[in-house]
């Protein structure tokens, strides 16, 4: 089964997005949906990455709460600083040294950053140790790189490492 459907979830995605795509569940279409479901992930799966090997699954529902949580409180805070006076603003880039050395949980890391409104992954550098983050207003640089690794950088390490 594994030889037929290297990629189920890819095969099933491609599956359904076809017949929508299409608007139609004419048999002609179920059997090209079948097709590609089966052919595409086959010719792919080169240049698919390894796939990430999660230790702590609980975890996940913890950190999507931390972080829808931060969204919402970002946001208010984005707008309360637009609205006020300019000059109170202070953007910055900051670099923030990584522990984490899964690139799975890199990547994370900087999508959740960068989800964030306020603060935007901007650059991971080659050792991959320190990834460069612009922050829209910083008053205290170590309070920043302290509040991403325990909000964020903790967990992603409990899930992935």
């Amino acid at each position: 089964m594994k030889r037929l459907l290297p990629a189920p979830l890819l095969s099933a995605t491609l599956f359904v997005v076809w017949l929508l795509l299409n608007n139609t569940l004419d048999p002609a279409h179920l059997a090209l949906a079948a097709l590609l479901a089966i052919v595409v992930p086959q010719f792919t799966e080169r240049l698919r990455a390894e796939q990430p090997r999660v230790r702590r699954p609980q975890v996940i529902a913890r950190l999507a709460l931390t972080v829808l949580w931060d969204i919402v409180l970002s946001n208010i805070e984005v707008a309360r600083r637009i609205l006020g006076a300019e000059a109170a603003i202070t953007p910055r880039f900051v670099w923030v040294p990584l522990d984490l050395g899964d690139p799975h949980a890199i990547l994370a890391l900087a999508g959740i950053i960068t989800m964030t409104p306020g603060t935007l992954s901007a650059d991971l550098s080659p050792d991959r140790r320190h990834l460069l983050v612009h922050a829209f207003n910083v008053d205290d640089e170590a309070a920043l790189v302290a509040q991403i690794k325990a909000r964020y950088e903790a967990p992603l390490k409990e899930i992935f490492e």
